[in-house]
C-alpha cells in the first residue's frame, strides 16, 4: 500500500508571470489553476507583480469582497496589494504585489540574503533588482497573511517559479519556517545562456562548471539565486528529465520531483465550432499570404507554422528556415506550402499596405514590396529571420513552391494584420514545426496537438522525450508527433528530417491525415492536468515532510 500523501491546506504560488502574460510560465500556471481549484478551492492563492499601476490589468479583476478583513488590516501596514481573481479557467484568487517602495532598502536586503543564504547580488543588473524587490514584497505579504489568517494546524506550501522568485522562497524559510517551500526552475539560467550563446550544451554538459560559466556569461547573480534556492528549499523541482540532468550538472543539485507541464483543453472548441474556427483561421492566413505575395493559394495549400519566443537558435528558428529552403527544391513536393514564423520581434506596427489589401477583400496577382513579413520592424536589416532568408535567397517569388512569412507580433487578436488570437489561429494549420535545440518542456507542440494539428519536434525538448515515452520508441508523423533526433552537431540532418517529414505529410491520403490528426489529439489528452496533478501531489507531500524535518531539528 502506498504511503499516505500529505496535502496542504493552503498553497501560495508566485511567478513574475502571474496575471502578466510574457511567456510560457503564464501558460503553465494559468492552465493548471483550475485543477488546483478543484482540489483546494480558494486556498490556492497566486501572487504576481503589480506592473500596471493605475492602469487596468487585462488578466485580473479586483474584488473588494475577497479576504476583505485581511485587506483592511493590510491597509494599515507598509504592504501594497490588490486582491481579486485571475481571469483564467477556475478564476483563482490572485494578489498583485507592488514592490517599488522596497528599492530604498535594496542594499540591506541583499546583505541579508548573502549572510543567510550565500546569495551573491554584487553583479546584479537589468531585471535582477525588480525580481528581488518583488520577491521580497511577496514574502512579506505571505508572512502577514499567514499570521492573520492561518491556523497553527494548517499545512501550507509556498511555491516559487524560476529564479525571479527564488528570493521569496528563501525569505519565507527565514520569516515563516512553518511554511514548506517549493522551487521550480523551468530552465536553468546557465543552460539557456549556453544554448543562446551558440555553445554546445549537451555533449559537454558533464564538463561544464555552472559557477565558472556564470562568470564567463556574466550571469553570476541570477545563477547564484537559482543555485542557492535549489539548495535550501524543501522541494526542488523542474519540468522534464532533460532539464533535471541539466540542474544536476549546472546547479550541483538533483531535483526532488519532476513536474511535467500539463494542459487544460477546456477552451479547445468542439464540433461545429472547431470546424468553423479552423476554416476562418485558414481563410485569414491564406488571405494574408495572397495579399503579400500576389500568389493564389487554393484549399490544397499546406499551411505550416512555427512559434514561440524569439530565441533564434534555441527554438530552432534557424533550422526551420533551412528546412523550408530545402523544401523549395524537393521534386517530391507537389503542393503549395505557406510557412508562418510567429515570434514577436521589435515591431513598429502593422504594414499599412497589407492592411489596405486585406480590408478590400480582393484577391491580388502582384506582390507587395518585400512580401515576407506582416509588420514593419525597427531592425529589419539586423533581424535574424530576415537576414537568414536573405542569405538563402528566400524572397517569396511567384515560382517558389514554398513561401515563408514572418509574423513578428504577439497574437492576442489586436495585432492589426492577423487579428485572431493565437489559439484560434493555430488550429488553421495543417502541420506545426518546433525543432528546438533548447526546450525544457515545450508548450507549443502540446498546444498544437490539443488542436488536432500534427507537429514536428525534437528529442531535446521535454515534450518530445515524453511523446517518445508514450510511443515506446521514436514517434512518427502518422502518430501525431514526429520526434526528430537532435544533437549539438546534426543541424543539417535535422533540417533534412523536417523537410522529408513535410513531404511525407503532403503526400498523405485524406484518411492518413485524419488518422494523424486523431492521434495528435489522443496524445494531448494523455497530458491533461488531471493526469499530471499526481506529480504535484507528490511534490507537496515531499515539501511538507521535509519542512517537518527541518523544523524538528531546530
Amino acid at each position: 500500500m502506498a504511503k499516505h500523501k500529505t496535502f496542504p491546506d493552503y498553497i501560495f504560488e508566485t511567478s513574475w508571470e502571474v496575471c502578466n502574460k510574457v511567456g510560457g510560465i503564464y501558460t503553465v500556471l494559468s492552465t493548471r489553476a483550475q485543477s488546483l481549484q478543484k482540489l483546494i478551492s480558494d486556498r490556492i492563492i497566486f501572487l504576481g507583480p503589480d506592473c500596471w499601476g493605475d492602469k487596468l490589468c487585462p488578466f485580473f479583476e479586483e474584488d473588494s469582497s475577497i479576504l476583505s478583513e485581511w485587506v483592511k488590516h493590510v491597509a494599515s501596514t507598509e504592504l501594497k496589494i490588490k486582491v481579486g481573481r485571475w481571469l483564467i479557467p477556475g478564476s483563482p484568487i490572485a494578489i498583485l504585489v507592488d514592490y517599488k517602495h522596497y528599492f530604498k532598502d535594496k542594499n540591506s536586503i541583499y546583505g541579508k540574503l548573502w549572510e543567510d543564504f550565500g546569495v551573491d547580488s554584487l553583479h546584479a543588473y537589468g531585471d535582477y533588482d525588480d525580481s528581488a524587490m518583488f520577491s521580497f514584497a511577496v514574502a512579506k505579504v505571505v508572512e502577514d497573511f499567514y499570521h492573520y489568517n492561518v491556523k497553527a494546524t494548517d499545512k501550507v506550501v509556498f511555491h516559487a517559479n524560476e529564479w525571479q522568485t527564488g528570493f521569496a522562497a528563501l525569505m519565507i524559510e527565514k520569516l515563516v519556517p512553518e511554511i514548506a517551500t517549493m522551487f521550480t526552475t523551468h530552465a536553468t539560467c546557465i543552460g539557456r545562456s549556453i544554448a543562446g550563446n551558440n555553445k554546445p550544451l549537451y555533449d559537454y554538459l558533464f564538463a561544464y562548471n555552472g559557477d565558472q560559466m556564470a562568470v564567463e556569461l556574466n550571469m553570476q547573480s541570477k545563477h547564484s539565486i537559482e543555485k542557492q534556492t535549489a539548495k535550501y528549499v524543501d522541494c526542488f523541482t523542474t519540468v522534464s528529465d532533460i532539464t533535471a540532468n541539466e540542474c544536476k550538472e549546472l546547479l550541483d543539485k538533483s531535483v526532488d520531483v519532476v513536474l511535467p507541464n500539463g494542459f487544460d483543453n477546456a477552451f479547445v472548441p468542439k464540433g461545429a465550432a472547431f470546424t468553423s474556427k479552423r476554416k476562418a483561421a485558414r481563410k485569414r492566413l491564406l488571405a494574408i499570404a495572397n495579399a503579400l505575395t500576389g500568389c493564389d493559394f487554393d484549399d490544397d495549400t499546406l499551411v505550416i507554422s512555427t512559434s514561440g519566443r524569439y530565441e533564434f537558435r534555441s527554438k530552432g528558428l534557424d533550422v526551420f528556415i533551412e528546412a523550408m529552403n530545402r523544401l523549395r527544391f524537393d521534386d517530391r513536393l507537389h503542393r503549395n506550402v505557406v510557412a508562418f514564423i510567429e515570434v514577436p520581434g521589435w515591431t513598429i506596427g502593422p504594414r499599412e499596405d497589407l492592411q489596405e489589401r486585406l480590408a478590400s477583400g480582393n484577391k491580388f496577382d502582384t506582390a507587395l514590396c518585400d512580401p515576407r513579413y506582416t509588420h514593419w520592424l525597427h531592425n529589419a536589416d539586423q533581424d535574424s529571420v530576415l537576414s537568414m532568408m536573405n542569405y538563402l535567397d528566400m524572397h517569396n517569388r511567384k515560382e517558389d513552391k514554398v513561401k515563408v512569412i514572418f509574423v513578428p507580433s504577439y497574437l492576442i487578436g489586436d495585432d492589426g494584420i492577423v487579428n485572431i488570437p493565437y489559439y484560434n489561429m493555430v488550429l488553421g494549420n495543417d502541420l506545426c514545426v518546433y525543432p528546438s535545440y533548447y526546450e525544457p518542456w515545450g508548450y507549443t507542440p502540446l498546444e498544437a496537438v490539443a488542436f488536432k494539428v500534427p507537429c514536428i519536434t525534437t528529442d531535446l525538448a521535454g515534450f518530445g522525450l515524453w511523446a517518445n515515452s508514450i510511443k515506446g520508441g521514436y514517434s512518427e508523423i502518422g502518430d501525431g508527433v514526429k520526434v526528430v533526433h537532435r544533437t549539438d552537431y546534426n543541424y543539417s540532418e535535422v533540417a533534412d528530417a523536417i523537410k522529408d517529414t513535410v513531404v511525407e505529410f503532403s503526400l498523405f491520403s485524406a484518411d492518413e491525415v485524419k488518422a494523424s490528426r486523431t492521434n495528435a489529439e489522443r496524445i494531448s489528452k494523455k497530458a491533461l492536468w488531471d493526469k499530471f496533478m499526481t506529480y504535484y501531489i507528490d511534490a507537496y507531500d515531499f515539501a511538507l515532510r521535509k519542512c517537518d524535518e527541518r523544523n524538528s531539528v531546530k
